[in-house]
């Protein structure tokens, strides 16, 4: 995580726990632009199936957040889903996508 500043490195180590703590598949963590930070995990039932980051959005949305400054996503995949980069960029246009493995090694940085 040499590559990246420490509050994004902060959002990784959020989306790792946030993930851990459940089992999901993935986690996810966001940053507004008031620095507050929004963490969640793949929710998969059987009426109800969100992917990590759409979770994370959504919780940054319902709490009032107007913009994201940035993402990132824990994944076995290596990459994001498009749907859910898109759900980033309704609400931040220029936010980083940090994408990690289950270890918290930086996989890619997607950006707008």
């Amino acid at each position: 995580m040499s590559e990246i500043g420490a509050e994004d490195a902060k959002i990784i180590t959020l989306a790792r726990a946030a993930r851990a703590r459940t089992g999901a598949a993935e986690g996810a963590a966001v940053r507004d632009e008031t620095g507050r930070t929004y963490s969640a995990a793949t929710v998969d039932l059987p009426s109800l199936k969100l992917s990590a980051l759409r979770v994370a959005v959504a919780m940054a949305v319902s709490s009032g957040a107007e913009e994201l400054e940035a993402a990132a996503l824990v994944t076995r995949g290596g990459s994001a889903e498009e749907t859910d980069l898109q759900a980033v960029r309704d609400l931040g246009r220029k936010a980083p996508v940090f994408v990690a493995g289950l270890d918290g090694a930086l996989l890619a940085t997607l950006t707008p």
